[in-house]
């Protein structure tokens, strides 16, 4: 006899049936020690596994007693092998008089979203272009090299020093943009081999921690400009963005800071100081923390290489002065690009907005040409990137025309904008939140 225990002898198996779940209980499980969250129509009770997930817990968690389906497309490339983690996590399903989106979300959009990701993989959008990296690799290796050579061949001296600094600088930040390419696991079909030398880059190359980076990055890509989900929008009461939050911090009489000025000092300690102080901290301090001793022992070969290349010419603390200098200038140039595309967006609380929509509201982009996409490590396509993140980013200005388009069938503003006004619009969003701050804080 079989398991069911009430099967005719000889008769076939009968599988129990699988348990349905409406949207009213689902919601119930999303908890920090309970969460739910449903991808194409079946129930995942990820509480216990969230803590093991590659990509943090806490990305899972911001989808908790939520259709995930999208995000979950979107950051895992090999489905097959995701899915063979699933199976046991699995509970349930929809029943079937549940729509597929929870909280009246957009279906059409969704639907609509769906098919585009579908043309751009039959136009093979998501396959690789190896040479363009390597090439990428290449020109940042170039630029290690000549920095090397021109303080061996010139010396010590101001010029060559400084010369050598920006040098060292634009290969920091490129070398930044492309360990972005390998943690989105845009470049091979194999996530391992995407780890790998996403640990290199980021590690080797840089000094700083890719499991890190994974954890941060990964939660301002499932909730971009979503105040409690997306770390790149806790501003540490330094700043107030947006517009809810300044009333908010207003009603509430909040003055960490005098934010009717945080337009002004901006520039003292936003772009100088997030990489060489705050950054720079906080990726040793999280891989001491949680015994990341692979990043660590990565991170400590990029030290341990600059100092070995460089000590002989400046001694111990010209060197650290040195690396500080190098710190400092990437830290404007990478706040001033990663800002661009987001800070001027809407930011608030949760909306429970369809994946599509979602990410047009956060994101804006900044037009093409040779220049900024170079510049901009082709995050300039910012809505492209938010939308596709395993999409290789030479792939970005063909998928772009057929967002645009969808953006028009149903009313989305897609936002392009030339890349000086972009960076202009920083400052003015910041200005503006601001004086929603004083506003509340002195009238209400």
């Amino acid at each position: 006899m079989g398991k069911g225990g009430n099967q005719g002898e000889g008769g076939p198996e009968r599988e129990a049936p699988i348990p349905t779940f409406s949207w009213e209980e689902i919601q119930k499980h999303n908890l920090r020690t309970d969460q739910w969250l449903v991808i194409d129509r079946k129930v995942y009770n990820v509480t216990k596994w969230s803590k093991q997930h590659p990509g943090g817990h806490r990305v899972i968690g911001h989808y908790a007693g939520e259709d995930a389906t999208d995000a979950f497309h979107a950051f895992h490339p090999n489905l097959d092998f995701v899915r063979k983690y699933m199976k046991p996590l699995l509970v349930g399903e929809l029943a079937p008089e549940e729509p597929s989106q929870d909280r009246g979300k957009n279906s059409q959009i969704t639907e609509d979203f769906r098919a585009l990701k579908k043309t751009a993989e039959d136009l093979k959008l998501f396959k690789t272009n190896h040479l363009f990296f390597l090439l990428l690799l290449a020109h940042i290796i170039a630029m290690e090299s000549l920095a090397w050579f021109i303080i061996f061949y010139f010396g010590n001296g101001w010029i060559p020093t400084l010369i050598t600094t920006f040098v060292l600088a634009t290969s920091q930040v490129q070398a930044g943009w492309l360990q972005h390419d390998y943690g989105h696991l845009s470049v091979y079909k194999k996530s391992r081999w995407n780890h790998i030398v996403h640990k290199f880059i980021i590690g080797h190359m840089k000094g700083a921690s890719a499991n890190w980076w994974n954890h941060r990055h990964f939660q301002h890509h499932a909730k971009p400009n979503i105040f409690h989900k997306d770390p790149d929008v806790n501003m540490l009461h330094v700043f107030v963005l947006g517009e809810w939050q300044p009333i908010e911090y207003g009603k509430k009489k909040l003055k960490y800071l005098p934010y009717n000025h945080q337009h002004e000092y901006f520039f003292l300690i936003g772009p100088p100081l997030l990489i060489p102080m705050y950054f720079q901290y906080q990726i040793i301090m999280t891989m001491i923390v949680r015994k990341d001793w692979v990043d660590l022992a990565w991170a400590i070969s990029y030290y341990s290489r600059f100092f070995i290349t460089y000590i002989p010419f400046y001694g111990i603390l010209g060197a650290l002065l040195f690396l500080n200098f190098i710190r400092f200038l990437e830290s404007h140039w990478f706040v001033w690009v990663t800002q661009m595309n987001h800070i001027v967006m809407e930011i608030d609380r949760e909306p429970y907005r369809d994946w599509f929509s979602s990410q047009l509201a956060a994101t804006c982009n900044v037009e093409q040409s040779f220049f900024n996409d170079w510049f901009s490590g082709h995050l300039n396509f910012q809505i492209e990137h938010h939308l596709f993140p395993t999409m290789p980013r030479h792939n970005f200005h063909k998928i772009a025309p057929l967002v645009k388009s969808l953006c028009a069938k149903h009313g989305i503003k897609y936002q392009e904008k030339p890349l000086l006004r972009a960076l202009l619009d920083i400052i003015h969003s910041l200005k503006k939140s601001g004086q929603l701050w004083l506003d509340a804080y002195l009238h209400k």
